[in-house]
C-alpha cells in the first residue's frame, strides 16, 4: 500500500461520519440515488482470534447500515475463522445471493482476488475493509498501517531509554505472511528501529495465532538467552500475549518492553500491570461507521457522496490509485487509558480494573481519574 498519512496521532481524532456528503447528511450528495434503502450489505470478516471483529466491527457496521437506511437495510455477515478457502466459499455464496455490495476483510489478500473479480463480473462492488484485498476492489478503508508499525517502533525505543543502541537485541513478532497489513506494520516498525537496535530474531507468525507466537518466542529465548532480549516488537495484542506466556514459562520475571495493537481488554489490563508496555488503539467505531457509509453510498449509487468518503488513494499489487479512507491511530499507554478506550466507550473502568487489579489501577491513577465515567 502506498503511504499517505505521515503524522502520529497522540489523541483520538474525531472524524465526521455523517457529514462531508455522506449518506444521511442533510441536503448533501446525489439528488437521485439509483437504489432505495432496501439494500443488503455483505460483510466478510477474517477470523475470531482477534475479539474486536465480533465485539465491535460487526455490531457497529450492522447498526450504522440500519440507521442510514431507516431500518430497511440489512447486513449479511460471515466470519471465515482464518480459513481462506471458507472465505472464498462465503464470498461465492454472497454473489449467488446477489447482495448489493460487499465489505471484505480478507484472510488471504492474494487468494481472494479471483472471487473479487467474480463479484465485479456479477455487478457487485467490493470494498476492502481493514485489510487490502487484491483484485478489482472499488475502495479501501483502514487505519494507516505503516504508521501503526512506526508508532510501535518509536514507543519501543522510548521504553528502552536514551541509552538504547545496536547492542540491544530485539525480537520482532510480526503478523501473518498472508495479511498485507502485517507487512505494512513490519515496514513501519523497521523505519523506526533499523540502525538503532539489533533485530536479533524476526518471525512472521502464521495466522496471527498467539500459540504460534508463543512457539516462536520460545525458539528465540532458546537461541538468544532469556536475559539477552531487551525488547519485543509484537505486531498485535494477541501475539503479545503469546510472547509473554513464553517469557514467563522460561522463568523471566522482569519482562522486557513489549508492544501490541488493537487495545484488547486483556492487553489493556496487562498495560495497567506493566506486563505490556503499549498497544495501538484504533478507533474501530470510526472505521466501521465510515465503512458502512461507503457501502450504503456505493449500493445506492450515490457517487458524489462515495467520492467524498474516499479522499485518499492507495496502491495494491493489482490496482493503482484505489479510492480510500485512512483513519488515524493512537498510541495507548498506561498514561492515556482514561482518555482513549474509556472515554470512547470501548470499555468501562470496571471492565479494566477488576478486584485483582485494584492496586495496579490505583497506582496508575485510574480510580481517581476515571471516577464517574464508568
Amino acid at each position: 500500500m502506498r503511504r499517505i498519512a505521515i503524522s502520529v496521532a497522540i489523541a483520538t481524532l474525531s472524524v465526521p461520519l455523517a457529514g462531508c456528503g455522506g449518506p444521511g447528511a442533510a441536503g448533501g450528495g446525489d439528488a437521485s440515488p439509483t437504489k432505495g434503502d432496501d439494500i443488503t450489505v455483505g460483510l466478510l470478516l477474517p477470523e475470531k482470534s482477534n475479539p474486536q471483529y465480533e465485539r465491535f466491527h460487526y455490531p457497529t457496521i450492522k447498526a450504522k447500515v440500519e440507521s442510514l437506511t431507516g431500518g430497511q437495510g440489512r447486513v449479511e455477515y460471515a466470519n471465515a475463522e482464518a480459513d481462506a478457502a471458507e472465505q472464498a466459499r462465503q464470498l461465492r455464496q454472497m454473489i449467488n445471493e446477489q447482495v448489493d455490495v460487499i465489505l471484505l476483510d480478507p484472510v488471504d489478500a492474494h487468494a481472494i482476488a479471483s472471487g473479487v473479480r467474480k463479484a465485479k463480473e456479477a455487478g457487485i462492488a467490493v470494498i476492502a475493509y481493514d485489510r487490502l484485498a487484491e483484485g478489482p476492489i472499488e475502495a479501501y478503508i483502514t487505519f494507516d498501517n505503516e504508521l501503526v508499525g512506526e508508532v510501535q517502533g518509536r514507543y519501543l525505543l522510548e521504553a528502552l531509554g536514551e541509552d538504547a543502541g545496536i547492542s540491544d537485541k530485539i525480537v520482532m513478532m510480526n503478523g501473518s505472511p498472508t495479511d498485507p497489513n502485517a507487512q505494512q506494520f513490519k515496514a513501519g516498525a523497521l523505519l523506526a528501529l533499523d540502525g538503532k537496535v539489533t533485530i536479533a530474531k524476526s518471525f512472521d507468525t502464521r495466522d496471527w495465532k498467539p500459540q504460534n507466537a508463543e512457539k516462536n518466542m520460545t525458539e528465540a529465548i532458546n537461541e538468544l538467552g532469556r536475559h539477552d532480549i531487551e525488547a519485543v516488537y509484537a505486531a498485535n495484542d494477541g501475539l503479545a500475549g503469546g510472547v509473554i506466556k513464553a517469557l514467563k514459562a522460561a522463568g523471566v520475571t522482569d519482562l522486557p518492553p513489549i508492544t501490541g495493537q488493537d487495545a484488547e481488554l486483556s492487553a489493556v489490563r496487562r498495560i495497567v500491570t506493566g506486563e505490556q508496555y503499549m498497544s495501538v488503539y484504533k478507533p474501530y467505531s470510526q472505521e466501521a461507521e465510515r465503512a458502512a457509509e461507503m457501502a450504503v453510498a456505493k449500493a445506492q449509487g450515490r457517487n458524489i457522496q462515495f467520492q467524498a468518503l474516499t479522499p485518499d488513494r492507495v496502491d495494491s499489487r493489482t490496482g493503482k490509485d484505489i479510492p480510500a479512507h485512512l483513519v488515524p491511530v493512537v498510541a495507548l499507554t498506561k498514561n492515556n487509558i482514561k482518555d482513549t478506550v474509556i472515554k470512547d466507550g470501548m470499555y468501562r473502568l470496571s471492565d479494566i480494573c477488576t478486584p485483582r487489579l485494584a492496586a495496579d489501577c490505583a497506582a496508575a491513577g485510574l480510580h481517581k481519574q476515571a471516577r464517574g465515567i464508568e
